[in-house]
């Protein structure tokens, strides 16, 4: 794994860190590469069940989550290298996966950083952060997924003012419309991500993840197609071992003990 995204185990869950700090966390051929490996790394570890996405800011004076897409790699004619084909931008926008990833914001997420933040699961950012999509201001169109997953975060109002004026979000406002979960001290942002984490983990991941494949396809399915879905996902978590197991657990009031089977 390239050190320009770093992955950690911490238990059941899966630390993902962008390290690029000296430019800002942007992202370029080798960030979208290494980004898409650090989220198979975390889909195909069966130990693993969450995932938190965080960046390095250390250095920086004004503190970046991501920048977006490294504008010098773009002038150089490497625009396409900043996609993958699963992922699409940062190897991680378009993505399908399982297993849910919290994203820990400290500092500014813009453009294309906050369409990586818009395609995470949670959100906890800390109160010096901020949302944008600043591509207006320099001719461009936010091209991975912020004009569509934006308005369905805060509302369509809110969202046409950020996009149209190309002015970030600070963390309380993106607080109190529900784009982020926990709002926290400066420097806590993996602290609380991982709380959350472990509570998501403490939970039946089998439950978990199907749960979530069925939440997510409510921004764009109707309703008869969800309710085949949630039939579909409740019969097969009836039938796995998991199941069993958290109702004798119930009935012999006792923890339980999960094997995602």
């Amino acid at each position: 794994m390239s050190d320009i995204v770093l992955y950690e185990a911490r238990g059941r869950i899966g630390l993902i860190t962008l390290n690029r700090p000296e430019a800002r966390n942007a992202v370029n051929g080798d960030v979208a590469a290494a980004l898409e490996a650090a989220i198979d790394r975390l889909e195909d570890d069966p130990a693993i069940w969450c995932g938190i996405l965080t960046a390095n800011t250390e250095g920086q004076e004004r503190p970046v989550f991501c920048a977006g897409a490294d504008l010098k790699a773009i002038n150089s004619g490497q625009a396409a290298s900043l996609n993958t084909r699963r992922g699409g931008f940062a190897g991680f926008v378009y993505r399908d996966r399982n297993k849910p990833v919290i994203v820990a914001v400290d500092g500014l997420a813009t453009a294309g950083g906050c369409e990586i933040v818009l395609s995470a699961d949670l959100v906890v950012a800390t109160t010096r952060s901020a949302f944008g999509l600043a591509e207006v201001k320099r001719n461009l169109v936010a091209g991975a997924g912020g004009l569509f997953r934006l308005p369905r975060a805060i509302g369509r109002g809110p969202a046409l003012e950020v996009i149209l004026t190309g002015e970030p979000l600070p963390a309380q406002r993106a607080y109190d419309l529900g784009l982020v979960n926990r709002l926290v001290e400066p420097g806590q942002a993996i602290e609380a991500a991982t709380k959350l984490a472990e509570q998501i983990c403490a939970a039946a991941p089998l439950a978990v993840w199907a749960s979530r494949k069925v939440v997510l396809a409510s921004a764009y399915e109707d309703d008869e197609t969800l309710k085949k879905m949630t039939n579909d996902a409740f019969a097969q978590i009836l039938a796995s071992e998991d199941t069993k197991e958290g109702l004798t657990a119930f009935i012999e009031k006792r923890a339980p003990n999960w094997k995602a089977k």
